[in-house]
């Protein structure tokens, strides 16, 4: 009787909170003097102190051997009573291979058979999924018990919010060659089309924010009987690992934030000047500018395939949407060293350089859940910005993120305490505001989203992750009002003090932060969380150190064994300032300006490789015309010039292959050669000459003709189509 009595005064109460205000106000944050007032914030605090129940199911992806799956079951609205119960989807790895006892819903209160404390993972985006990377994980920690989260609304969690009308909408802004804010109402018709659709489903948008995604890590935690765990985010999912440890304090061993995205940055509106700076340190600011406005002026078209229907389209990229696609690509380490090169070939008008990341933009597009994505920009991000029409680039991330969440028109969401802010000023924004439709299709231009594949996706090779497989299908309605009811009676006789955490919270009793040890990493050339924001938010944090990685750009952990090596050494001891290497070290040298014979040929010859043929048959040609010919001469039947031309050959092979090994960095060949190559062809120039005597000598074979045919096949492929 006395669990029921709880139980009903805390409906009670969140139904007093109900009524508090507009539809918008169980977003708002706590009301300072009145202490019985509950709030969304209050709400979610609440719910992170439940113990939610999982359920087991098979993993989607191939995963470790000693890793299973399930479900965390979770209230999709944590503020709302009778909210309906969704499934956020996890993994669990333990180091000693054991099956984990929550596997049938038992909380053993143990964190496995290893004395290292666990360390839970979630991908960044939003929207990006987590699972596939399990593997990886283990490998890079081995000894102690890793456990993958994906955010709710992820691809392997359900419901799943994804959005391909929004994909389509973005690839019909890419038909025309007009600057993108002119063109957002395609992105508009399609996004309302798909928010219509996730209603329809009874899916609540606003119940998919960073406050309820930070109240799943803490809820997993107690579900799984672990009594304290690392947290490791990545991009944007240090931003719910933070008000995670904020909101479990007890339970946060410490933190590992990949590429930091600071609270309280104002992330469209800084990008474009972040990109710049970026492009200074590669000293690029001159002809970064030379390129935007050459192809402002005069759009460059490139053939691609839709991202949905695998069909072949052209679509037209301006100087802005280039400027997005080069900022995304700034996330891959191996991008990285070409990008002068690159830069300076698309200032001088050799635009078809840029294809291979073309062809990469459908992976972005289809590698995140965008109505995830959107239902926590909208909420989360958009309304902290200006989006300025004067920005420079004026990036096509900012226009389409704009333009939807003007259609979507979520509440904002207000600032709450982290583990870096665990007082924070209250916003100027407020509960209620939203980006109104007519400023998000205005010539607004936004900056470059670097968390999310987005950018990538609408131009860009994104660093994403791809997600293999996907979550089983959608509950039952029957099914998930039961498990509700479930779920509810499980919160619920925890709400009233939930409802004092979170009053604590709010005044930042419960922010960690003191005492609770961080590391940062960010990488030098990483436009999207730049190392000197993150370096920042971090140096007046006790406990908490920053690492800044040379040569590298987002999300340091996929893309640098040091930085992998680093995180480990944090995980085994927190205090250790010891660095395991060199975080200075870059993995690969710049690739300057005439450092390469600037060429597409290798690329498309990648794609299809047909053209391989004539130099396959050249060097063939030259071995068998060496071997004729030394046979010839022991024999004293002549053959002087066929070892000659034949050796030439040879000798063209073997100098390429060895100028074409020493390149460490394979992305170099999608964009150029070493210009040693050119010279090497003279070796082509003197085995075709000698051939050409040899074939038309009076005493000479019809045989001959054959290696005069293929050595002049191959002066035209390597000077006439490679080196073009």
């Amino acid at each position: 009787m006395r669990s029921l009595r709880g139980a009903a005064v805390a409906a009670f109460v969140a139904a007093l909170m109900l009524m508090e205000g507009p539809g918008s106000a169980a977003l708002a944050a706590p009301v300072s003097g009145r202490p019985g007032a509950a709030t969304a914030a209050g709400a979610t605090a609440a719910g992170a102190s439940a113990t939610a129940p999982v359920e087991e199911r098979p993993c989607p992806v191939t995963v470790p051997a000693g890793t299973t799956c399930g479900y965390l079951l979770v209230p999709e609205r944590r503020d709302v009573p009778n909210s309906r119960t969704i499934k956020v989807g996890y993994a669990v790895h333990r180091a000693g291979g054991e099956a984990p006892g929550q596997a049938t819903g038992q909380v053993t209160g143990q964190a496995g058979a290893q004395d290292a404390d666990p360390v839970v993972y979630m991908s960044g985006g939003p929207g990006s999924a987590s699972l596939q990377l399990t593997g990886l994980l283990t490998q890079m920690l081995p000894g102690r018990d890793v456990i993958v989260l994906e955010q709710r609304g992820g691809r392997y969690s359900e419901p799943r919010l994804s959005c391909p009308e929004i994909v389509e909408g973005i690839v019909d802004t890419l038909r025309t060659p007009g600057p993108a804010a002119d063109e957002t109402a395609a992105v508009v018709r399609r996004a309302a089309a798909c928010q219509s659709r996730l209603e329809s489903e009874h899916v609540d948008l606003r119940g998919y924010r960073t406050a309820e995604i930070a109240a799943d890590i803490v809820n997993l935690r107690s579900a799984l009987g672990y009594r304290r765990w690392y947290l490791f985010g990545v991009s944007y999912s240090t931003r719910p690992m933070l008000r995670a440890a904020a909101l479990d304090p007890q339970g946060s061993r410490g933190i590992v934030l990949d590429s930091l995205l600071p609270p309280r940055a104002r992330w469209y509106d800084e990008s474009p000047g972040s990109l710049m700076a970026t492009m200074a340190k590669l000293g690029l600011t001159s002809r970064f500018d030379t390129m935007v406005a050459a192809l402002n002026a005069h759009p460059a078209a490139y053939e691609t395939r839709d991202p949905l229907t695998r069909k072949r389209l052209t679509v037209w990229l301006n100087g802005d949407d280039v400027a997005t696609i080069l900022g995304e690509a700034l996330h891959e380490t191996d991008v990285i060293p070409v990008m002068p090169a690159l830069v300076d070939g698309l200032a001088a008008g050799r635009t078809e350089l840029l294809q291979p990341l073309v062809d990469q933009a459908g992976d972005g597009l289809t590698s995140h859940e965008w109505g995830l994505y959107y239902a926590v920009q909208c909420q989360d991000e958009t309304p902290g910005n200006s989006f300025p029409g004067s920005a420079h680039p004026r990036l096509f991330t900012g226009v389409v993120d704009a333009a939807v969440c003007g259609a979507w028109g979520l509440p904002a969401s207000r600032t709450e305490p982290d583990a870096l802010t665990p007082d924070p000023a209250v916003t100027a924004v407020g509960a209620d505001a939203t980006i109104a439709g007519s400023s998000a299709t205005a010539d607004t231009r936004g900056t470059t989203t670097g968390h999310t594949a987005a950018r990538s996706a609408t131009a860009a090779a994104s660093r994403g992750t791809t997600a293999e497989g996907r979550t089983a299908g959608r509950t039952t309605a029957g099914t998930a009002r039961a498990r509700g009811n479930a779920t509810r009676n499980a919160f619920a006789g925890r709400a009233a003090a939930g409802s004092t955490a979170a009053r604590r919270g709010t005044a930042g009793e419960t922010a960690a932060g003191g005492g609770v040890p961080i590391l940062a990493l960010g990488g030098r050339y990483d436009p999207t969380t730049p190392p000197e924001a993150a370096r920042e938010a971090v140096s007046a944090v006790p406990g908490a150190r920053f690492a800044e990685f040379d040569g590298v750009g987002h999300a340091v952990f996929l893309s640098s064994e040091c930085g992998r090596r680093t995180i480990a050494a944090f995980l085994a001891d927190p205090a250790s300032a010891a660095r395991p290497c060199d975080p200075g070290v870059a993995p690969y040298a710049i690739v300057r300006p005439g450092d390469l014979l600037l060429t597409s040929s290798v690329y498309r010859m990648l794609r299809s490789p047909a053209p391989l043929a004539i130099p396959a048959a050249f060097l063939l040609v030259a071995a068998v015309q060496l071997l004729v010919g030394l046979v010839s001469l022991l024999r004293r039947r002549g053959g002087g010039l066929s070892v000659l031309a034949g050796l030439a050959g040879v000798v063209l092979g073997a100098l390429s292959a060895l100028s074409l090994s020493a390149i460490t960095d394979p992305v170099v060949l999608a964009i150029g050669v070493p210009p040693a190559l050119a010279w090497f062809g003279l070796l082509a120039i003197v085995c075709t000459v000698l051939s050409v005597i040899e074939a038309f000598r009076l005493t000479a074979g019809a045989a001959k003709i054959v290696p005069a045919l293929t050595g002049m096949a191959f002066l035209a492929w390597l000077y006439g189509w490679l080196l073009a």
